[in-house]
């Protein structure tokens, strides 16, 4: 597939109709948008080295809570994410994830799609952040350049978004992407931890083909791509680990405002670490949503070791799974990957609709 679009005002170049759609929606918002605190677009690719030190601060939003943005620069108050399944690269050495790898759009993830936050120096700490938990990590995959500094906040490195244009901008918020390698989730990071910025979830019904080619079932999903304005508010199923049903965990949290209850026998999740990754929790900073369907009485949350609150049903943990990712009408169809998969850390099933 070639380039969607090329940067403010350029031709669009694209045969593929959904890349040429996904190209007039970018450039739509090229134009469109404030410039709000910054003075260049929190959309511009990485196309040179810093010349000094990147300033990372925190600022409020309404969904996310308080996030980490640019602090300072052409970029000042651009939304920063981190990408679950670059976690590969600290645990076992691994490409990253956002890299410069050929993709289906084309287009460089880590320059382009996702530009990389780049330091010449140590990184400062503007208002509202932990200076200890800023850090850098040496790029050598940016198209163009050679050896390069990332900021990273609590070990993740941290990225702008192409479609975010002024500052405040969270289009990447939550979003499930199936174009990075591994497929993973964007995130807004809290400054307090490092740890995703969710929001609340949101816990719906889904019917999709299993396998992708297999007939139509009705399972437990959850809401993501909250504001990506080519494929937003998507669903993607939700799963339970069976080896979880045989470890306890003590700090179920109960529902306090009438809408649901905690569960006496709790349980902690098993997966963690490279299982994490590719079955990734499902998170959220507030108590969980049910939409149409779902029980709201059986939601409930649990804390994960790195303090994040991990959705749960019936008192299980619930789970993504990479290979369920798509954007609709660009790559990938909506489809239920993961139902019945035995992995090394034990298997994986969806939940169907109560009766």
């Amino acid at each position: 597939m070639t380039t969607l679009f090329r940067r403010l005002g350029q031709p669009v170049a694209g045969r593929a109709t959904a890349a040429l759609t996904l190209g007039l929606v970018a450039a739509a918002l090229l134009f469109s948008s404030s410039a709000g605190a910054q003075t260049s677009p929190c959309s511009d690719d990485v196309a040179s080295a810093p010349t000094g030190p990147a300033t990372v601060s925190a600022a409020s939003t309404t969904s996310y809570g308080r996030v980490l943005v640019v602090g300072s620069g052409d970029y000042a108050g651009c939304s920063l994410y981190l990408l679950t399944s670059d976690q590969l690269h600290a645990l076992s050495g691994a490409d990253f994830a956002c890299s410069d790898n050929t993709n289906v759009l084309n287009m460089p993830c880590d320059s382009d799609l996702w530009p990389a936050l780049l330091t010449e120096g140590d990184p400062i700490a503007g208002p509202g952040v932990n200076p200890t938990l800023l850090g850098t990590v040496t790029r050598t995959d940016l198209p163009g350049l050679s050896s390069v500094q990332q900021v990273t906040y609590a070990g993740q490195p941290l990225y702008r978004f192409f479609l975010d244009q002024a500052a405040g901008d969270t289009q990447g918020a939550n979003l499930d992407d199936p174009v990075t390698s591994t497929a993973g989730i964007w995130y807004l990071v809290d400054p307090g931890r490092g740890t995703p910025a969710t929001g609340q979830a949101q816990l719906q019904l889904e019917t999709a083909a299993v396998g992708g080619t297999g007939p139509d079932e009705t399972v437990l999903a959850a809401s993501m791509n909250n504001d990506f304005s080519v494929f937003p508010n998507a669903s993607f199923p939700v799963y339970t680990l069976r080896t979880d049903s045989d470890h306890e965990q003590g700090d179920v949290r109960s529902h306090e405002n009438g809408r649901g209850h905690g569960h006496e026998n709790g349980r902690e999740s098993v997966c963690q670490g490279a299982c994490a990754v590719y079955w990734p929790p499902v998170l959220t900073s507030k108590w969980p949503e049910a939409g149409p369907g779902v029980d709201q009485h059986a939601l409930g949350i649990i804390v994960r070791p790195d303090g994040t609150h991990q959705v749960t049903y019936n008192g299980r943990p619930l789970y993504l799974f990479n290979n369920d990712a798509y954007i609709a009408g660009l790559t990938g169809t909506q489809s239920i990957n993961g139902a019945g998969t035995d992995t090394p850390w034990g298997v994986f099933n969806t939940i169907p609709p109560l009766p």
